[in-house]
């Protein structure tokens, strides 16, 4: 084989391989290229070739493309792009941007694109602001069904509250959560409630309640604004204010039980120190009983004391016989 032979062999060779290689390239770009094509998508062969050399999802993005067109949104491929690469959801960025789209909400993709990277449900988020969703208050997947709370005269009243709320899109970004929300609502129906003399008349206007909860701005730094508060259910609980009074007073018994106690044992205590007193003067005495007739021996041998005899003579008496 001459040299020119071998030339030509090798140019034929490189050629070949460069026809697979397109045809496998042109074989998977060419349908999503069709597509980008017929909904005016302006994503190039060249794109969709740099978009899997930068490691990105062609499929994702060629489909969010088009969805974004045919709504009329104005949205850069290199923009969608670069919210993939940073680990945003962009179907659902998409999507949530249509639907604000059409309920006339303003969202720009700057700050949509802030929402989903910070973790928040856009898509529910917008759907939330068109339709308002219900919270229960107490949640009741936390195995709390009601709230108790005790009026002034000791009844207490177990209450539970519909909260209808609207997603406000500009606090979204660092506002509070609906665990928030429940926790405030719960609060002021505490609050309420504790705050009435009689429990009867919580129970004639529950509405009492949803009107102070409702102007103390619970809303307020969350990501949600309350539209209103229904009273679901109320009932009467036990009477706190008795047991407690009852519970007080035997209590009381008790500690005054223990004093008696104490007392008593301080009696008898005292009655044995005093028979140990007894015994001991007892014991004195019969020590200073023994000591007289020492005494006695010791006077007449001084002759401190004279004995009978002597001194019957001596006053002029015989003594007797």
């Amino acid at each position: 084989m001459t040299n020119l032979n071998l030339v030509v062999f090798i140019g034929v060779l490189v050629l070949i391989i460069i026809g697979i290689m397109f045809l496998f390239v042109f074989t998977r770009y060419f349908q999503l290229w069709i597509q980008c094509v017929s909904s005016g998508a302006g994503i190039g062969f060249i794109d969709l070739i740099g978009m899997t050399l930068r490691k990105v999802n062609v499929n994702t993005i060629v489909r969010a493309r088009i969805m974004a067109v045919q709504s009329n949104l104005k949205i850069e491929t290199r923009d969608l792009e670069s919210h993939y690469l940073a680990g945003g959801n962009v179907p659902k960025l998409v999507r949530a941007l249509i639907s604000a789209n059409r309920a006339d909400i303003p969202l720009d993709f700057r700050r949509a694109s802030a929402i989903d990277l910070a973790g928040r449900d856009l898509e529910d988020a917008i759907q939330t602001s068109v339709n308002p969703k219900i919270i229960q208050v107490p949640d009741p997947g936390k195995g709390k069904q009601m709230i108790d709370a005790v009026a002034k005269d000791g009844i207490q009243l177990r209450a539970r509250a519909l909260v209808t709320v609207r997603t406000n899109i500009d606090r979204l970004i660092g506002g509070a959560t609906e665990d928030t929300i429940i926790a405030r609502v719960g609060e002021g129906i505490v609050t309420t409630i504790g705050s009435a003399h009689d429990y009867k008349d919580v129970m004639e206007h529950p509405e009492m309640i949803s009107s102070h909860v409702l102007s103390t701005g619970l809303d307020a730094g969350s990501a949600f604004e309350i539209l209103s508060i229904d009273i679901a259910d109320i009932e009467v609980g036990e009477n706190v204010g008795a047991r407690l009074q009852a519970d007080q007073a035997e209590a009381d018994t008790r500690r005054a039980r223990a004093q008696a106690e104490i007392r008593r044992a301080m009696a008898v205590a005292r009655e044995q120190e005093m028979i140990a007193l007894v015994q001991e003067n007892k014991a004195k005495v019969v020590m200073a009983e023994t000591l007289v007739p020492k005494a006695i021996a010791s006077a007449f041998r001084d002759g401190r004391i004279a004995p009978p005899e002597i001194k019957s003579s001596t006053n002029g008496t015989k003594p007797t016989g």
